[in-house]
């Protein structure tokens, strides 16, 4: 009796600590996210204006200079109603926070099908999975965008203003935020598959 005690109590030991070890690293994969977050992501050099980002594409929106926002029509470069994007994009990074936090303590499973899932493992896949999907919509969009105006999204390109006529050479590359970006999704569905092996299922 006594040896059974020791040994379910060494084992409960060990499961605390795996527990905790997998709260510090995912406390480090969300750090990581909201550092690739403020990171950007693409950027483009338009030849006549100084400087070398005239525009830059961050998660909430396309940021631009100055004489890019005056001399060019914004529609070309920004999402439909950018300040309604920007404030879904803040709520986004708020709920992908706020699924971490839940990730950290929530023990509740729940059944789809035969499959017992944990809802933390689920919670913390959704924000990985979700923040790798949106990297690539960005990319995706800004390639329809930029293909629409008669440029290049990536690499050398030339834009001709329809207005005046006059041609703009510019140089466009992917940004460290965007790679970070997507390591740190990738980053956040590796823990949460390899959850189960940091924290034991709860005894029912």
């Amino acid at each position: 009796m006594v040896q059974t005690d020791v040994a379910s109590t060494t084992s409960t030991t060990r499961g605390d600590v795996g527990a905790w070890i997998f709260r510090v690293l995912l406390v480090a994969g969300a750090a990581f996210m909201i550092y690739s977050w403020f990171q950007p992501w693409w950027s483009t050099d338009i030849a006549v204006i100084k400087g070398d980002a005239d525009m830059v594409l961050r998660p909430w929106g396309v940021e631009a200079a100055p004489q890019v926002r005056t001399n060019i029509d914004q529609s070309l470069f920004q999402m439909p109603f950018p300040q309604v994007f920007a404030g879904f994009m803040w709520v986004y990074l708020a709920v992908c926070m706020l699924a971490i936090a839940a990730g950290l303590f929530v023990t509740r499973r729940f059944r789809l099908g035969p499959i017992n899932l944990s809802l933390a493992m689920v919670l913390i896949l959704l924000v990985g999975l979700s923040y790798m999907m949106a990297v690539g919509l960005a990319l995706g969009i800004g390639t329809l965008k930029a293909s629409a105006s008669g440029i290049n999204f990536l690499g050398k390109g030339v834009y001709t203003d329809p207005g005046s006529d006059a041609k703009l050479k510019m140089v466009s590359d992917l940004q460290i935020g965007y790679w970070l970006s997507l390591a740190a999704g990738g980053v956040l569905t590796f823990l949460g598959l390899i959850r189960p092996l940091f924290v034991r299922k709860p005894k029912v």
